[in-house]
């Protein structure tokens, strides 16, 4: 049994200003995807995009993110609450955003993107999708170093005590496992797959059944929102989101197989 390394959640403080380990991480990842998506552009994996399409596209998505995570953590996790509170909606200090809720919000601008520039919309997407998994490691790695979204009561070796579950049990460090599975293995096999011709909408597919499948398994050592539990089947709210993603991936993999590579 380890015991989980306090860390300060501030990283930077100068007077009244606080810069927090948490804020870097999402900003270390969005500079990683530009630096990533630059390589792309300069070696070639796409003629439809150029370095300022980039730009706008990294803008636009960082709306997507903040708005489509908000608005799904509150449909999907605590729809009557904030029913009953609107305008704690706007509370984004209070925290609650949902990954799903953010993918959602990057597919709508990639979706205006490429109808505003007249291109398919897996040419995007299957640009997109291999840069997207490191930044999710640094999200996962945030969620670790705040202490936060720890996982379930487990013996293993590695198990840690996470102070601020408040109850002393060794639980599973399942913000390191997401860290390594949606982030590190994830986009080795998006890279991988990816550095070869692929037809249009087959990386963007294997990215949805990818997440879907190591989201889904994390799901299984990390603890369910008090505030929902386990759902129907005995599984939680991040899996059933997690299943459409698996499935829709599948359709789309399967679906454009048997189109000529791009």
């Amino acid at each position: 049994m380890l015991q989980y390394p306090k860390f300060d959640p501030i990283a930077l403080q100068i007077g009244p200003l606080a810069i927090h380990w948490y804020g870097l991480m999402y900003l270390a990842g969005f500079a990683l995807v530009y630096l990533l998506g630059r390589s792309r552009i300069k070696s070639g994996h796409t003629t439809s995009l150029n370095v300022r399409d980039l730009e706008d596209l990294i803008f636009y998505s960082v709306l997507g993110v903040v708005l489509g995570g908000r608005l799904g953590y509150v449909l999907f996790y605590k729809p009557a609450y904030y029913l009953a509170n609107p305008l704690e909606v706007l509370y984004l200090w209070q925290g609650g955003m949902s990954f799903h809720g953010g993918l959602i919000g990057v597919i709508l601008v990639m979706l205006l993107f490429a109808r505003k520039k007249g291109l398919p919309f897996f040419a995007v997407s299957d640009f997109i999708a291999p840069l997207i998994p490191l930044g999710l490691g640094f999200g996962r790695l945030g969620n670790f170093i705040n202490g936060e979204l720890w996982g379930r009561p487990t013996d293993v070796p590695w198990a840690m005590v996470f102070p601020d579950s408040g109850d002393g049990l060794a639980r599973h460090p399942s913000q390191l496992y997401e860290l390594g599975l949606e982030g590190i293995v994830l986009f080795a096999l998006l890279w991988w797959f990816s550095s070869k011709p692929r037809p249009l909408g087959q990386v963007s597919g294997l990215f949805l059944m990818g997440y879907g499948t190591f989201r889904f398994l994390v799901e299984f050592t990390r603890e369910p929102d008090n505030f929902l539990g386990l759902l129907a089947g005995g599984l939680s709210m991040g899996q059933w989101l997690s299943l459409p993603m698996v499935a829709l991936g599948a359709i789309m993999f399967s679906l454009t197989a048997k189109r000529s590579s791009r």
